[in-house]
């Protein structure tokens, strides 16, 4: 099932700085990030083998994720937070601003066979 992680964070009188590569629970092979977002839900899949994690950089989203028939909701605004996915986690993606931006982090490259398209 779905869980939040706090993002690491170093400020300095630079600005912050976050990083996320040594806690992810997953070997990193694709890394793309959703931007323009109106307020059209995106994801509404599920995948069989595929790992992500989502960070909302900027903006704010909301996550509902369905997992064996429980349903929770996630609210993402800042980049110290991110949420892990399962595969077998139902994830629609609801934009709560306008243009936000999220960052998507995944265990495998871009495979249409992987995506499962009903709960």
């Amino acid at each position: 099932m779905a869980k939040i992680f706090k993002i690491p964070s170093y400020k300095d009188s630079r600005g912050s700085l976050s990083v996320i590569e040594k806690f992810i629970p997953f070997n990193i092979k694709r890394v793309y990030f959703l931007y323009n977002l109106n307020k059209k839900t995106r994801g509404k899949h599920r995948h069989k083998k595929n790992k992500q994690f989502l960070i909302c950089l900027l903006g704010k989203i909301q996550l509902k994720v369905i997992n064996k028939k429980n349903t929770k909701f996630f609210n993402l605004s800042k980049p110290t937070h991110g949420i892990y996915l399962a595969p077998q986690d139902w994830h629609e993606i609801i934009p709560k601003k306008r243009n936000s931006i999220v960052l998507v982090i995944a265990s495998s490259f871009f495979d249409k066979n992987d995506y499962l398209n009903e709960i």
